[in-house]
């Protein structure tokens, strides 16, 4: 069974499907900048650029999910868990406006999922790890 690197609560899932019925198919990217700190930020498609360093983790709700390459590292032997709570979002994420904010937990892998993603592989980078927005809301 493939490792999944990163999941969400349901808290988060029906935010994100709130966000998505307003501003369309959206994109997430775990930031590890000064600004923002360590938030998940939620984007609409296309709004944020993604890097060829950046570090392609999965899918949430439907939506693909990127680290920084650098911020990874610091990550890597830890499976994110995406959550919303009450309070002021990021002002560059959507969230920001209703009164929710994303949040990141996490939990350091197990030996042996750390064995099974040492067989598979580095993750992806770059904009080409993902397709294009998925028409299903699947939740991870």
């Amino acid at each position: 069974m493939a490792v999944s690197r990163v999941s969400l609560t349901p808290t988060a899932a029906e935010l994100i499907d709130k966000l998505r019925a307003v501003h369309g198919n959206l994109l997430f990217h775990q930031s590890g900048g000064c600004c923002d700190g360590s938030a998940p930020m939620c984007y609409t498609w296309g709004e944020f650029k993604i890097g060829q360093r950046d570090v392609y983790l999965g899918e949430i709700a439907g939506c693909p999910l990127y680290i920084g390459g650098p911020q990874f590292e610091y990550w890597k032997h830890t499976h994110l868990i995406i959550d919303a709570v009450p309070g002021r979002g990021a002002g560059f994420s959507l969230e920001a406006p209703e009164g929710m904010r994303f949040l990141t937990r996490s939990r350091v892998f197990t030996d042996a999922e750390c064995e099974e993603l040492e067989r598979t592989g580095p993750p992806p980078c770059g904009p080409e790890a993902m397709d294009t927005p998925s028409s299903t809301a699947g939740h991870s």
